[in-house]
């Protein structure tokens, strides 16, 4: 396994997000931008403003002060973009959006399989039958057990709902596909079949901005303000100042830890030396505020590992390939396990292998059906012959070996039973041609566990008791789906219970 390698890290999501950087979201976050710095006096590069679109908070009367708001909600990956959106869209408009990296999206921005979503509209538009409390079994299942059941129910029961607001703001997702430990198709990516990160953040963006919501870029928050046992504000550095912006209501979207070796090890030294998938920002911030704010962490040693990850690049392979098709082989040129398995036990029979690595093998029916595939083969990470013999010398596996393990794969892939794996979701037949495969092997992916909130998205303390001021969304949070998160839950999570968030502060300070 290659070296966890921070600098590394950086510089391969810097030049991911450079390329990711496309005008409208440029555009989007430029004019959130432009909303804040009308606003008058901000400071700290953008750190404080009246907020909203106007000098007035939710109630007409003027902000108290310039650094005065009804919320401030830090982080604008997928949960705080949206907690922004519908906290605003409520009447709640004395608000700020911070984010301490200089690009917007955090590591929703490479979010790549899609947003599992039940009993959908575009599911019923496509026949696909399903049903939202098989989608919070199969989710609690794929977490042994172990995630919150009442979160869980919320997130798959409004599920539907989250897909059709993000309809309503423009971000469609009506290609649907199926990821490990799902028995339905109901993984919703962009029509085009892209990864969904691409979308979703742009998407979001232009909705902020043409809410004129503020954005506070290259703004860090660094601590909570906490008066009585409520949080009251948040202290945040820019430019090497610091600032104190008072709120009646602390919004945390900061995201995982992905990205912070030492913490990582922290909770899981077993994991030392691993390459991640996220990028630099992904520092557990919002684990340490809350926890000194009084707020009760769950289940931090459950940071999931992605059986598809290039390790010199940290690129994660979308689990949308694997659920078009596309199998996993050894060094041997054969299989080894059922690739729509659930994501701990995929990685973990990966390592089984010689080298610890596999290559994930594809037709070009599942290169045309996942446009992402065309970022990696543009990047050098595809591999590719006109056939399959072809494939195993540009790969250095047996070729016969590689031949027989397609055309077994092909037979049970015909005949529709469950192969020798148990293999029975996602399968086709390799058609004749060209055959592409792609270098794996496990990386750091999602911090599983966080700040233990409930259903209005409060922060909670070690009695379960709501910590007045202070909510969380998304990865930061812990509970929703125990010890191992099925791909496409992720997006679920961050848009469901972030949308729900800005909807329940804005109700609670009506």
């Amino acid at each position: 396994m290659e070296k966890f390698d921070n600098n590394r890290t950086k510089d391969a999501w810097s030049a991911r997000a450079a390329h990711r950087l496309t005008r409208r979201s440029f555009v989007a976050g430029a004019g959130a931008m432009g909303a804040l710095a009308a606003l008058g006096s901000f400071g700290l590069a953008g750190c404080a403003s009246k907020g909203g679109t106007a000098s007035s908070g939710s109630n007409g009367t003027d902000a108290e002060a310039d650094d005065s708001f009804d919320a401030v909600i830090v982080g604008t990956g997928g949960a705080g973009l949206s907690a922004a959106i519908a906290a605003y869209d409520k009447g709640l408009v004395n608000i700020v959006l911070l984010e301490k990296m200089g690009v917007n999206g955090g590591n929703t921005n490479y979010a790549s399989s899609g947003m599992n979503a039940s009993e959908t509209i575009f599911q019923a538009e496509q026949g696909i039958q399903d049903d939202s409390s098989l989608f919070a079994q199969e989710t609690l299942d794929g977490g042994h057990n172990t995630g919150d059941p009442e979160l869980v129910r919320f997130m798959c029961n409004n599920s539907a709902a989250a897909i059709e607001w993000l309809d309503g703001l423009g971000i469609k997702l009506d290609n649907i596909t199926m990821t490990g430990g799902m028995s339905v198709k109901r993984c919703h990516r962009p029509t085009d079949g892209s990864a969904v990160g691409l979308t979703l953040v742009p998407g979001l963006l232009d909705a902020v901005s043409e809410r004129g919501i503020p954005i506070a870029m290259n703004c860090e928050a660094k601590e909570l303000v906490v008066d009585g046992g409520a949080v009251t504000g948040v202290k945040v550095e820019a430019d090497g100042e610091e600032q104190t912006l008072r709120a009646k209501a602390v919004i945390l979207a900061t995201g995982g830890l992905g990205a912070n070796a030492q913490m990582v090890t922290k909770y899981r030294p077993d994991l030392e030396g691993y390459v991640t998938t996220n990028q630099p920002g992904a520092t557990g911030d919002g684990y340490t505020m809350a926890e000194r704010a009084g707020a009760e962490l769950v289940q931090m040693d459950q940071i999931q590992i992605h059986p598809t990850v290039e390790q010199k690049t940290s690129t994660l392979i979308a689990e949308g390939v694997r659920g078009s098709g596309a199998i996993l082989v050894n060094s041997k040129g054969k299989r080894f396990f059922n690739e729509m398995s659930t994501r701990d036990k995929v990685s973990a029979a990966e390592l089984e292998q010689p080298g610890g690595f596999a290559w994930c093998v594809f037709d070009q029916q599942v290169y045309d059906a996942n446009k992402a595939i065309a970022k990696y083969d543009k990047s050098g990470l595809v591999k590719k012959g006109a056939n399959a013999a072809e494939l195993a010398a540009a790969i250095e596996v047996d070729p016969a070996a590689l031949q027989d393990t397609v055309n077994a794969y092909n037979a049970v892939s015909a005949n529709g039973e469950a192969d020798e794996f148990g293999r029975t979701e996602g399968c086709i037949a390799f058609a004749d041609g060209a055959m592409y495969a792609i270098k794996v092997a496990p990386g750091i992916h999602h911090e599983m566990g966080g700040i233990r909130i409930n259903a209005k998205n409060q922060a909670l303390d070690a009695s379960g008791a709501p910590i007045p001021g202070l909510y969380a969304a998304g990865e930061v949070t812990g509970g929703i789906h125990g010890d191992n998160r099925i791909g496409g839950n992720a997006v679920c999570d961050i848009e469901v219970f972030g949308k729900n968030v800005g909807e329940a502060v804005a109700e609670a300070l009506a």
